[in-house]
């Protein structure tokens, strides 16, 4: 069981939310709902989070949504209990089941001996209810069931499928009404046939706009249902009134005029539009789909007798032997036990070049063997793979809002209310100034008012673009956090670089060595004191000494930012950088010093060893700068971003780097909090500062900047406090992550422009503006027509982003 704060966290799967305006609604009702601590729409990923006290609230949560008009995508199942041999067994069988994670509601039969079951598809499935049914000491007779997010895909397909015959039919029986409505309106029996094909476009075909509108109604809402269901339902009714009661009219002097055509067509248009917007939307969340679509379903495990067995993913445990052949998808993370292939990890972290893997490299979920065998150790399962933690990351990042969305929110919650209001005005307007015929034109205009108006548009602006960038981001090898720091990198003017394992491989080994007086015993006390280190530089110098043994030291201190020191038989011994020598005034040999500014002048950094009076030996690490560093500082600073480097490294390193790189800001022998005061610095001159890191003593400084980026190969913590990590370490990432900012920020800007405009520009001419000007009035049909295609463009250009550099 996860623990308490997480088994309380729920996701709710959504139907029919299609916009932020509808996302404001549910969550709003979310927020009647007593027994939730805390709730989050996210319309790109299609969820709600909330956090309960008690799961009975669940299923409070869910009927709220469903009182709103929406739906919330749940799996109700039957299955036969075994073990049971009284009610009491039938209680707790249902006990157990309820306090599963995921479970909406659950009740068992002894009669009948069945478990009817309503559980959330994306937080548990058949298997897991099994699972805790078994540890209760009973069973439950399970058919093979399709993963969480196959079974939600399937639902999706459904209803897309279901839709898409809707459309069908509304076209088919909307056309013929439209050709009699415009070409043969004085055919006998026109109105009747009219009336007969409008009529199931209208209440059978268009049906859930009622019933969505009806129960927005209820609860004192409305949204994109309410406008069409207004609109197309005055249209209908007066229509009806005019084909019964012709003399109404006639005796005005008015023709008596009807509007089916418009009714069936407006339903026709929107329903087309739900269709094309749908299979839009399903494109914007292709990559998320792509990443789901690595993980292996089966793997082959090699068992204790050497026998091979082919398990479900869900049954791989830690430390089982897997079997990779060749062409196969690695199913879970872990390290090479015997053979060696090649891998495309090219899907993980954007980089095309196969991977050499051999005993004791590490490989991961998703990632696909070339032409080799190999078996591997599995280290971790489940949700603690790494492509589970990107696809998590992803879609938590998908579900994220950007800063101007909340503006584009509050205008959302206002906007269907402003429109009646809008359309009811037009009316009445029409009704007082528009002459003889005004009262028509006026029920024509708000109508018109009604279909033309699209919070869609609006609402689908901001997420779509962000879904598609952060999708792109991935594909990429570039994993964004959040859609703020997506929007804020484009703003980027300083750029601060950690050295060591950024710009350099990150792999240090020792290049040269010097010892006064080199004896095995010395030696043994240098391994032993590194060993306890957890500096990267510490793991060369202990790997330099792999033939000597360990002594027992005492007293073990890591000194930030310079070295470490210990005692043994009574004696001081320090191993670090220069800095730690003049501290403790320890006296240096003139070829040590002189070896020690050598070695600096080639970008190696010197350790020191020294016990409490001199200076005992001296080793150069060198770390390789990364063969595309310099190319992509070049690339940044052609953007017009300030590059500086900081490093805990000495003077002389730190310049022969920076010299390689192209680097003219740099600062040697910082300490991890000298880093964030950097960052601080920069930002009270009024810069947008970017932190690149890869180690924990980054992390304060990646915690201060404004974007902070972490390395993939990096410590996790680096990676957790990060906005942004770079899966595969390069730093030509970054300019790419910059440019995919600048694109994304682009694409939001131009989608809010034309929801805006086209709302802006529609309206009045809907409801009428150019009549007195050139006797203009827009046909309802047309104006259900351009609402459809409002959100199928904005949705399409979000898309144009996939196909950009």
């Amino acid at each position: 069981m996860a623990n308490n704060e997480e088994s309380n966290t729920i996701f709710l799967p959504l139907e029919n939310v299609e916009s932020e305006h509808c996302a404001l609604i549910v969550d709003k009702g979310l927020a009647q709902v007593n027994g939730i601590a805390s709730h989050k729409v996210e319309l790109n990923n299609r969820r709600a989070i909330i956090t309960v006290d008690k799961k009975e609230v669940i299923s409070s949560a869910i009927q709220a949504i469903k009182n709103l008009g929406y739906g919330v995508t749940t799996i109700k199942a039957n299955f036969p209990v075994l073990g049971m041999s009284c009610a009491s067994c039938a209680g707790s069988v249902e006990h157990t089941v309820k306090n599963e994670n995921g479970v909406v509601n659950a009740s068992v039969n002894f009669a009948s001996g069945n478990l009817t079951v309503e559980f959330l598809p994306n937080m548990t499935n058949a298997q897991k209810i099994q699972q805790a049914i078994q540890a209760a000491g009973y069973d439950i007779l399970v058919e093979e069931e399709q993963q969480q997010q196959e079974t939600l895909e399937s639902i999706h397909n459904q209803k897309f499928q279901a839709l898409k015959t809707k459309t069908i039919w509304a076209i088919v029986l909307s056309l013929p009404v439209v050709i009699i409505g415009m070409f043969f309106m004085n055919m006998p029996y026109a109105n009747y046939i009219m009336f007969v094909l409008a009529s199931p476009v209208v209440w059978w075909l268009g049906r859930d706009f009622f019933i969505n509108a009806w129960k927005q109604a209820k609860h004192r809402s409305a949204n994109m249902d309410t406008l069409v269901a207004l609109s197309t339902g005055i249209a209908y009714l007066f229509s009806v009134f005019t084909m019964l009661f012709p003399k109404f009219w006639e005796s005005r002097g008015l023709e008596a005029h009807v509007y089916f055509e418009a009714a069936a067509v407006i339903i026709a248009f929107i329903l087309l539009g739900k269709l094309l917007e749908e299979k839009a939307k399903g494109n914007t969340s292709s990559a998320i789909k792509k990443l789901i679509g690595l993980q292996a379903k089966t793997v082959t495990i090699i068992q204790a007798n050497g026998s091979e067995q082919t398990v479900n993913i869900d049954e791989v445990k830690i430390d089982d032997i897997i079997l990779v052949k060749p062409g196969e998808k690695i199913a879970v993370d872990g390290t090479v036990v015997s053979g060696s292939s090649y891998v495309d990890e090219s899907m993980l972290n954007g980089e095309p070049i196969p991977v050499l893997k051999e005993k004791n490299a590490e490989v991961f979920a998703g990632t696909i063997n070339q032409k080799g065998s190999f078996q591997f150790r599995a280290e971790k399962v489940g949700k603690e793979t790494m492509l589970a933690h990107i696809i998590k990351m992803v879609q938590d990042a998908q579900g994220s809002k950007a800063p101007v969305q909340k503006l584009v929110d509050n205008i959302a919650g206002i906007f269907v209310p402003s429109i009646i209001i809008i359309a009811i005005i037009t009316f009445f307007l029409w009704w007082f100034l528009g002459g003889e015929n005004g009262i028509v034109q006026g029920l024509l205009t708000a109508v018109t008012v009604l279909v033309i108006a699209c919070p869609c548009a609006l609402g689908l602006a901001t997420p779509t673009a962000i879904m598609v960038g952060i999708g792109k981001g991935a594909e990429n090898g570039i994993l964004i956090k959040d859609a703020e720091s997506l929007e804020l990198s484009k703003k980027i003017n300083a750029l601060i670089l950690d050295k060591t394992g950024t710009i350099t491989e990150g792999k240090p080994e020792v290049s040269d060595v010097f010892w006064l007086d080199e004896n095995e015993n010395l030696k043994a006390i240098l391994k032993s004191i590194e060993s306890q280190s957890e500096h990267p530089l510490a793991n060369a110098v202990v790997q330099h000494l792999n033939n000597s043994t360990v002594v027992p030291i005492e007293a073990f201190n890591s000194i930030t930012g310079k070295g470490a020191s210990a005692i043994y038989n009574n004696e001081n011994y320090f191993v670090g950088n220069k800095k730690l020598m003049l501290e403790n005034q320890i006296q240096v040999e003139e070829i040590l010093t002189e070896k020690a500014e050598k070695w600096s002048q080639e970008s190696k950094t010197v350790i020191w060893f020294v016990d409490s009076k001199r200076a005992l030996a001296i080793f150069a690490i060198s770390d390789k700068i990364k063969a595309t560093s310099a190319t992509a500082i070049q690339q940044l600073q052609a953007m017009d971003i300030e590059i500086y480097m900081l490093t805990g490294d000495n003077e002389a390193t730190a310049k022969a780097v920076a010299e390689q790189t192209g680097i003219t800001q740099y600062k040697a022998e910082m300490l991890p909090q000298h880093k964030a005061d950097f960052v601080k610095t920069l930002q009270q001159q009024g810069k947008i500062v970017a932190m690149v890191g890869d180690g924990i003593n980054d992390s304060t400084a990646l915690a201060t900047a404004d974007v902070s980026i972490a390395m993939g190969k990096g410590s996790d913590i680096a990676m957790d406090v990060a906005k942004m990590t770079i899966i595969s370490s390069d730093l030509m990432k970054i300019p790419q992550a910059i440019r995919l900012s600048k694109q994304t920020v682009n694409t939001i800007k131009q989608n809010l422009f034309w929801a805006f405009i086209y709302n802006i520009i529609g309206i009045p001419i809907a409801a009428g503006i150019l009549f007195p000007i050139n006797g203009f009035l827009l046909n309802p049909m047309i104006a259900g027509a351009a609402m459809a295609l409002s959100s199928v463009s904005v949705v399409s250009n979000s898309l144009r982003l996939k196909w950009k550099k």
